[in-house]
Parts: structure tokens; sequence; C-alpha cells
């Protein structure tokens, strides 16, 4: 009877990463489930002994306890019946009672498939976090399954996992049978079983896709400290390096840009400016403004916090640069601007280089009072 659904069983453990203990732990149950609503009740002490995970070949036992005088039928057999399935038992002990069915109904044959499905999706869900909890913060393989609308359902490790929108590389396309990257930020439990949280556009995806394509920045020689990243766009990485002469940004982006190609086409062309990094801030902010040319950098304030009003104030600089720069370093649709903000985390105030005496007079005033 249970045959075909045997077979099924076998391919979804294999399929789901879903061990055969845990298989045949939910055919006991689905077993017990089954007798109990055709020949028995609640109270009974029932066990199933199984034949591999085949449902057929199992046998399903009443445990007993031998009395002298039966008060519970359910729990108790009498010494007298008890001696005709062993003539060594005795008084207190167990015995085990073959009750196996020939058949049983068709309620009980699915209420016993129900349980073995319920009890498949939670082992799923289980082993699912058991195979990503400690796999946060990292890069996971994965293949598109399938498209619906907005929503992007990957394969990743035999398991289905959801790629939602605003996790998407914009303008990316994505269709069945595709090989991606995704980042694992974070694996959670919740009330509807594990929720791995995954991204194409988290700015840790570049910082791990530069980790596994340059040996240096994963032998921890090249050290990458800020990332800014508008996705599927433009993004800027900081790198810096422990020996001086060691080039981090000629090491992250290879001979003819070989290396660093290597993550744009991972992102779907998303274009990668590697900047060298600067303990001076004056530098650094210069840097991250480029491929503009930039005159001045005064930094007006350079700690987060509030003033006495309790508003809140920011780190904030200014930038000077010749006309012919400016539209260059703050970019289309002030692109450019935004990352080199990110990237230092400073407010950036664009001047043209004609204001730059005046602003520095204005500036000295404020300070002196």
């Amino acid at each position: 009877m249970f045959q075909d659904f045997s077979k099924a069983l076998k391919m979804i453990a294999e399929e789901k990463n879903i061990s055969e203990e845990k298989i045949m732990e939910a055919i006991e149950i689905a077993l017990i489930t089954a007798y109990r609503k055709d020949f028995g009740n609640k109270n009974q002490e029932v066990e199933v002994e199984l034949d591999g995970m085949s449902l057929d070949g199992a046998k399903v036992f009443l445990i007993k306890e031998v009395v002298e005088e039966v008060e519970d039928d359910d729990l108790e057999v009498s010494l007298e019946e008890a001696k005709k399935l062993s003539e060594e038992v005795e008084e207190g002990d167990e015995v085990r009672i073959d009750v196996t069915p020939n058949e049983y109904g068709r309620i009980a044959t699915q209420a016993a498939k129900q349980v073995i499905l319920q009890r498949i999706q939670e082992a799923e869900k289980e082993s699912l976090y058991e195979l990503f909890k400690d796999r946060e913060d990292s890069l996971i393989n994965a293949m598109v399954n399938r498209v619906e609308g907005t929503s992007v359902y990957l394969d990743v490790d035999k398991s289905t996992v959801f790629l939602g929108h605003r996790h998407q590389i914009p303008g990316e396309t994505y269709f069945p049978g595709r090989r991606i990257t995704v980042y694992l930020d974070k694996v959670q439990q919740t009330a509807k079983g594990p929720q791995l949280s995954i991204s194409r556009t988290n700015p840790r995806l570049i910082y791990k896709l530069l980790e596994r394509e340059i040996p240096e920045v994963a032998s921890g020689d090249v050290v990458i400290k800020e990332v800014a990243r508008d996705a599927g766009a433009r993004s800027k990485v900081a790198v810096s390096s422990k020996d001086s002469s060691l080039d981090p940004v000629g090491a992250c982006v290879g001979q003819k840009g070989m290396r660093i190609n290597t993550v744009t086409d991972e992102l779907n062309g998303e274009r990668i400016d590697m900047i060298e990094w600067s303990d001076k801030t004056e530098v650094f902010i210069a840097r991250a403004l480029q491929p503009a040319k930039i005159a001045h950098v005064i930094v007006v304030n350079s700690e987060e916090g509030q003033d006495a009003s309790g508003k809140r104030v920011k780190k904030r600089a200014a930038v000077f640069v010749e006309e012919a720069e400016r539209a260059m370093a703050i970019g289309r649709k002030g692109q450019n601007i935004q990352l080199a903000t990110d990237l230092t985390g400073f407010e950036l105030d664009m001047y043209n280089i004609e204001e730059f005496e005046s602003f520095m007079e204005r500036l000295n005033e404020l300070r002196e009072d």
C-alpha cells in the first residue's frame, strides 16, 4: 500500500538534505497515528519496528505490563495471556504484542501521510538552519530556480531561498538556470522556520568577492577599509597595504584590470573604483572624489554629536574645485559625491576654487568666536 510513498520519501530525503533517521522517525510517528485511528486509542503505548524506510515492512506492537489482575486493558495484560507469548515472562515485566494490521483504512492512511509530510517539512527547516547557521557573512553560490514577477527563488544547497526585490541588482536579468553569487547576511529562526537574509546589493558582497578573487586581500596583506556602493551602477572601495612596498590599488585592479574585471563581471558590469586609503582626512576625501581633481579640502567638523540645542551635528568638510572639475566631482545625479560621502563618513560641501579665500576668512572668524 505504501510502496510508492516509501520511494518518494527516499527521494525527498536526498533532495532536501534530510537524514534517513529523521525520515524513519516521521514514519514511526505516522504509523502510530494510523494504528490508533483505525484500531486503538491515544491511551495505548504503541511502538513501531521498521524495515529500513519501507512502510509496508513495518511492524506495530502494543507495550503492556504483565499483571495478575487486569485493571486497564489499554496498558496491562494478564500473566496468563502473557504466558502465551513467552513462558519466561513474569509479573511486572513488559511484553510487546504484535498488532500489525493487514492493512490500514483510507482515513488512517491519509492521516499517516499527512503526519510524514508535516514532519518532513519540520526536518527540512531544521536541516536548513543547521546548514547555514555558521555561514553568516559569507558568499553563497546559487542558481535561479524560478522567477515570479519581481520575486526570484534560488536553489542553494538543495534548498529554495527567496531573493527579495530590494536585494536584487537593479537592471539585472534573472532567469531559471542562471548561476549567481549572493551574500548571506543573517540566518534567523522564526515562527515560519529559518529565514536566510541574502543579497546582491549589500556592500559586503563586494568585500567578500574581493577577498575571494584577490590573494593579497585573502591573506590580509591588503586591507579593505571601507566600501560605498550604488548597487548595479558604481562602487568605491578604500584599501590600504600593510607593506609599504605593495601597491594596494594595483594589487586589486591587476594587470590590465583582469582582477577587478572578474568582480565587475560577477556584479552585472557594476563599476568599481579602487581608492588608496589615507589616515589624513583631507587626503582621503580628495581621493574619494576621484576621478575629479580636487584643489583643497577643509575639514569643518571632524566629530559627530549634538550641539547645545540637542541638534545632531555631522562630520563635515568643504571641497574646492576648478569649475571644469565640478561636474565630475559631483557626478551624474550626484552619484560621485554621494559615494565619497558614504566612503569617508563626511558630509561634503562643494565650492568653486574662487570661493576659497572668502570661505577661509569666514571659517576663521567663526572659530575665533
